[in-house]
Formats: C-alpha cells, sequence, structure tokens
C-alpha cells in the first residue's frame, strides 16, 4: 500500500513533526509512505516538495491581503486565521497518481486551496485528514477559545476586527460546507477532546471522525544516562531542579508562559527551600523578553528540530510544564514523557489525557497559577519521583509508539481502500 502524506511543512511546527514521525512510522511498519509539502527542511528522499516559484510566494501573500482587506486594513489576527483562497493542485503529480491513500495534515498558507482539496475529493482516492486543530471544520480559525458558532454556522467572528453575520467566516464556511457535502473523508483528531469537538461540528456530521494519538520514536526519545554529563554538554547548572518550558514561539499567548511565570513567583514567594534551588529551561525563540520576569535563574536555548539533541535537552530536566490555554495533542508532552520527565499542565484540550494526575505528572486547574506552583511543588517534595519518571516512560512507551501508532492508522487504510474499491 502506498500513502501520500500531505503537509505544509516538513519540520517546523507541531503537526508537520506529527505527520513526519508518522511516516516514518508507517515506513517502519510495512507501507510504502511518502510526503509532500510546500516546505522542505531535510534531505529526505520520501519527502518531496513542491516546486519553488515565485507563484507560491504570491499565494501566501495573497491570501493574507484578502484577510487583510476583509479586516478593515488590520493585522489583528492575520495569522490565527486562513481561508485556503490559493493553493496548488497536486492530483497531476506522479506521488499523488502512485498513492492509494491520500492523508492530508495541515494544510493552509499556501498548500492547498478549499478548490484543491475538492480536486482530491473527486479524484476517488480514499481519503484521511488528521487534525491538528479546529480548522477543517470552523469557518477560517485554528482555535475557537469560547466560540462555539463552529456548531452550527459561522458568522459574526470575533477574531474578526468587524464582524457581521456574512463575514469572512460565514464565506469560507459556506465554501467548505459545499465541499464537504459532496465529499468522503475520514477524519482523525489527535486527541479525545479534539475528536469531541470534531463531532458536535455542523460540517462534518456526514464524515467518519475518529482519534489516533501522534507517534514518537521511544528508541531516540528514552531516558538516558549521565543527566550530569549532559547538562555540562548543554551548559546548564549540575546543582539545580531544573523546569523545562519550550514552544516554537514562546510569545505565542496561547501557550500560556505568563501562567509559568507567574506560578514561579508564588513558588519564590511561599516555598523559599524549594525555590533556592529552582531554575528554568524557556527553549523556543522570543525566549530572551522573558528573562527578567522569572524569579529564579533563566537558560534560554533556541528551537531545536534536531531530534537526538532534543531528547538531551528533554533528559537535563527534571520536569516539564506545559501551562498551555488550549491544544491538542502537545508533540512536547509525549517527548517529555518518553524521556522519562513527570508533565505538569492545565486540565485543557487533549493535555488531561495524556497527563494522568497524580500517577505520571499533574494535571492542573484551568488558568490557575497557584495550582501550577502546587503541582510543581507536589511533584518535586511530596510525589515518588522515581515513579512517576517510570510511569511517564512507560505510558510514552505503549499509547504513543511508533508501532501502535502506526497499526491504527493502517486499519483505516485498509477499511476505506476495501470500501472504495
Amino acid at each position: 500500500m502506498r500513502v501520500l502524506i500531505i503537509n505544509t511543512s516538513e519540520r517546523i511546527g507541531g503537526a508537520a513533526i506529527a505527520a513526519s514521525r508518522l511516516m516514518e512510522a508507517l515506513k517502519n511498519n510495512g507501507i510504502k509512505a511518502k510526503m509532500l509539502v510546500r516546505d522542505k527542511q531535510t534531505n529526505q528522499v520520501t519527502v518531496v516538495a513542491l516546486k519553488k516559484s515565485w507563484r507560491r510566494i504570491w499565494q501566501f501573500l495573497w491570501e493574507r491581503i484578502v484577510i487583510w482587506a476583509s479586516n478593515g486594513f488590520h493585522r489583528k489576527n492575520l495569522f490565527a486565521v486562513d481561508i485556503a483562497n490559493t493553493g496548488t493542485d497536486i492530483t497531476s503529480l506522479p506521488e499523488f497518481r502512485q498513492a492509494d491513500v491520500i492523508h492530508l495534515h495541515w494544510i493552509n498558507q499556501g498548500m492547498l486551496s478549499l478548490e484543491d482539496i475538492k480536486r482530491i475529493t473527486k479524484s476517488g482516492k480514499p481519503i484521511v485528514w488528521t487534525l491538528h486543530d479546529m480548522w477543517p471544520f470552523t469557518g477560517i480559525c485554528h482555535y475557537s477559545s469560547e466560540c462555539d458558532k463552529y456548531k452550527t454556522h459561522c458568522g459574526n467572528c470575533p477574531l474578526l476586527l468587524k464582524p457581521h453575520k456574512h463575514d469572512l467566516s460565514h464565506a469560507i464556511f459556506r465554501k467548505k460546507q459545499q465541499l464537504f457535502e459532496q465529499a468522503s473523508i475520514t477524519f482523525v483528531a489527535c486527541s479525545r477532546w479534539l475528536e469531541s469537538l470534531a463531532k458536535q461540528a455542523t460540517l462534518l456530521q456526514k464524515q467518519t471522525v475518529t482519534n489516533i494519538p501522534n507517534a514518537i520514536n521511544t528508541n531516540i526519545f528514552r531516558p538516558l544516562p549521565h543527566k550530569r554529563a549532559i547538562r555540562e554538554k548543554l551548559r546548564l547548572p549540575a546543582d539545580k531542579t531544573l523546569l523545562l518550558f519550550g514552544s516554537m514561539k514562546i510569545s505565542d499567548k496561547r501557550k500560556g508562559i505568563d501562567y509559568l511565570i507567574e506560578a514561579c513567583r508564588i513558588l519564590a514567594r511561599d516555598e523559599q527551600e524549594l525555590s533556592g534551588r529552582l531554575a528554568v529551561i524557556v527553549l523556543g525563540s522570543h525566549a530572551e523578553q522573558y528573562t527578567s520576569l522569572f524569579p529564579f535563574p533563566i537558560y534560554n536555548m533556541n528551537y531545536v528540530s534536531n531530534e537526538k539533541e532534543l531528547a538531551n535537552i528533554y533528559n537535563a530536566a527534571d520536569l516539564y510544564v506545559t501551562p498551555s490555554l488550549q491544544d491538542n495533542l502537545p508533540n512536547t508532552i509525549v517527548e517529555a514523557m518518553a524521556c522519562g520527565v513527570p508533565c505538569i499542565g492545565f486540565n485543557v484540550g487533549g493535555i488531561p489525557q495524556m497527563i494522568d494526575h497524580l500517577h505520571n505528572g499533574y494535571v492542573a486547574q484551568y488558568k490557575s497559577a497557584k495550582d501550577l506552583a502546587n503541582g510543581i511543588s507536589w511533584t518535586l517534595t511530596e510525589g515518588n519521583y522515581e515513579t512517576l519518571s517510570s510511569e511517564a516512560r512507560r505510558k510514552a512507551a505503549t499509547t504513543y509508539s511508533e508501532a501502535t501508532i502506526a497499526n491504527q492508522y493502517i486499519k483505516i487504510y485498509n477499511h476505506i481502500t476495501a470500501n472504495n474499491a
């Protein structure tokens, strides 16, 4: 069986990493998988990039221009929404023609337009679409926050400067409605949380929706010996208890770094003995602007794409803290757990599906910096750290391993190809 995975980028962003890992998992379990991307970052031979051209740059810019103009020429939420008005017809490519299954992932920002997706559905090939956010079943947003208009019909979008009944979100919702009425697609959410939202969405009422988590290579992401040597190599202190926070873009408010800062201030005020040995690793771009806000020593690291280097960073840390305010199934939690690092996060999205409270980490009350601080304290002073660490590793190895995830997808591929025969 030949599967073509389609994603805008090969390695940049959580969806790209998840799609790349799935390709490797499928290849390691007997499937001939290739990946088609707009932006290629490695020399991987099974990853095929669209030909670079000024047209592709213009496509990306044109989508932003249309959003900008529709929003009263204001930059508000310019990159929080997508309208998929430009893209590339991939149905004539040899990789597409040879594939038995087309597997869409994150295809925004000029990779595929809604018209391109319609052409794919009309090709007759079985289609799987992995949901990395809410965009496929909303009008224009990737995360709806408190808005639930996608359950009925989008319009009056809170992300637009001047929302109204027939605004941009309404127009794109109608186009998606027309697309999905004529299509048969199997949607796979990465978390039970996102699956639940998708099943409530008007757009997907006629489609099949299930959930499969993201895969991880547990041979790369694993507990490593010699923590002191790893820290020395990374120029991190050997005598500190290190908290790790990571995001591709630290300044993204959805990732919740402000809550981590507040939690650290609470610990510094209320638990002086513990706080005296704490330090924080901040992994990602724009980290330097937050350094002075923490009460503890901060060690900034740029975004790391090499998985072996990333595994070393996790192994240097004692805790991974993810105060994300809305998230699907963060790759970072899976990576940390696979390295035997207990995790702490808010009770939101797919996070409580990953972290088993007081078993392999701590699930804090949503938007409570106080409970986030309590989770850090409990894990380091009251919980049995060795047990938490081993249980984190055990869950990652049994739930998110390549073989486990690949086999779940292979069952779907076999089912839809049999029904399509």
